[in-house]
């Protein structure tokens, strides 16, 4: 594990980076990409940690003496998704995790009931020989029922839930062979897991935040070259170029993305594009031209988690050696937001006060802006509170009422709407997202921030 690490931590030419250290986001150098097979090795020695040392604690917190889940393949469950060795792309046929509580002091028991064991960590728990023609996998539902009976749980989770994807995992077909299979008796004892899947899912490990932090400098480094005269030629390239460009850089190093690259420009002289058309991405791909504002919206998925981060730079016109001092000043009241939102972050506080704590402080300073954050990890939008909506502020969804836990990185994502003297006045919308981790006691960047817009081409 600590070979692997220091493999990681290494930057090209011998420099090092220290996984925590805050830092203004400028050019930063492309940390190496492990191969596949030293992924592999670390996302499985991470798992194997967070089912020793999380999963107890979380079942416990959360009361549920047996938690079973349930995949097919190709139709996966989110947890199951991330349970699963590295080596395993899908679920393999059905396959079925059981965990079980014995008590405290007790190891939790990982079962699998599934024809393929999936992973050291897991007891295979059925031979598939006698159900391969079974249609419905019948016997493999009994052999699950029988461990229940078995360990007699008196509460019996499985990933339902209306307000939280990510936590509503076991399709009905699936739920309603499991039932068939227990008999009212143990049915009745079924609750949904929702709070643990989320607890899961959101949970960051020590591990894991030891090497998140390269993962977004990862991101910053592949943002600034986009951002620049490589890539930005005035009067010839397009807002889509740049988009596919991002795609097509994310392949070559061997990474993933969650979501297709959004680029957009705004310039004096034109109204403001509507949020739907930027964040849909291509349905406006005008020429970048100079004396544009450019904005990127982009993430990429590494080792097994996401990072999301929007930046914007300013393209030059002839004679000029920086950015108005107008874009400036609202990439200066961008952070003061972000300042005022990460202020409100606390233990057990919902998605819904916190943002409503941070609007009043916003108001309070005189500034206009919308507040609109998630969680991130394992899934880009990932499982946790909602921070308000960028187009629902005064909305309190189902969806913001789950609380702030420590060990939890965020997406700290807003926009403030800035006026611009050298743009005749036009109040231009500053959009910001930079990714961090809270610890419980407090909130930092995991790998700094943009300060300062980039510039194309650079001085």
């Amino acid at each position: 594990m600590r070979t692997v690490l220091l493999s990681l931590l290494v930057l090209p030419g011998g420099c090092w980076l220290a996984p925590a250290q805050a830092r203004e986001v400028a050019d930063p150098p492309m940390p190496q990409v492990l191969d596949l097979r030293e992924q592999a090795r670390l996302r499985d020695a991470w798992l194997g940690e967070r089912l020793d040392r999380i999963l107890p604690a979380l079942m416990r917190r959360e009361n549920i003496d047996l938690w079973l889940l349930s995949a097919r393949e190709y139709n996966e469950d989110p947890v199951v998704e991330t349970m699963l060795p590295a080596t395993w792309l899908a679920a393999r046929r059905r396959t079925v995790l059981v965990f079980h509580d014995p008590g405290p002091g007790e190891a939790i028991e990982k079962l699998a009931v599934s024809r393929y064991t999936p992973g050291p960590w897991y007891e295979q728990a059925w031979s598939a020989d006698e159900d391969i023609a079974e249609p419905g996998g019948a016997a493999q539902w009994q052999r699950v029922a029988e461990l229940v009976r078995e360990r007699d749980p008196r509460r019996i989770g499985i990933n339902r839930s209306v307000t939280y994807p990510l936590a509503d995992g076991m399709t009905a077909t699936e739920e309603e062979a499991l039932l068939a299979a227990l008999g009212p008796s143990l049915a009745s004892r079924i609750v949904s897991a929702e709070k643990l899947a989320l607890g899961w899912l959101e949970t960051r490990s020590a591990a894991e935040m030891n090497v998140y932090p390269l993962i977004v400098r990862m991101a910053h480094a592949i943002i600034a070259e986009g951002l620049s005269e490589k890539v930005v030629t005035p009067g010839m390239t397009t807002t889509a170029d740049v988009a596919w460009w991002y795609r097509e850089r994310i392949r070559e190093l061997g990474l993933d993305t969650w979501f297709h690259p959004g680029v957009s420009l705004e310039r004096a002289g034109e109204a403001e594009l509507p949020m739907t058309v930027q964040f849909a991405g291509e349905e406006e791909s005008p020429v970048i031209q100079p004396g544009d504002l450019l904005h990127v919206d982009f993430g990429i998925t590494y080792l097994g988690l996401n990072t999301d981060t929007q930046h914007h730079a300013y393209v030059l016109r002839p004679g000029e050696s920086d950015a108005p001092q107008g874009l400036k000043d609202g990439i200066a009241a961008g952070n003061r937001v972000q300042d005022i939102l990460m202020s409100q972050f606390r233990n057990g506080i919902s998605g819904n006060d916190l943002k409503d704590a941070a609007r009043r402080l916003v108001a309070d300073a005189g500034l206009d802006a919308a507040i609109y954050s998630h969680a991130i990890g394992y899934h880009g939008h990932a499982a946790g509170p909602w921070i308000g909506m960028w187009d629902r502020q005064d909305a309190r969804p189902a969806i913001g009422e789950h609380p702030i836990n420590p060990h939890t990185a965020w997406s700290i994502e807003l926009n403030v709407r800035h006026t611009v003297p050298e743009w005749g006045g036009k109040a231009v919308r500053f959009k910001s997202e930079e990714d961090a981790y809270f610890d419980g006691e407090r909130i930092r960047f995991l790998d700094g921030r943009q300060e300062k817009l980039h510039l194309v081409p650079r001085q």
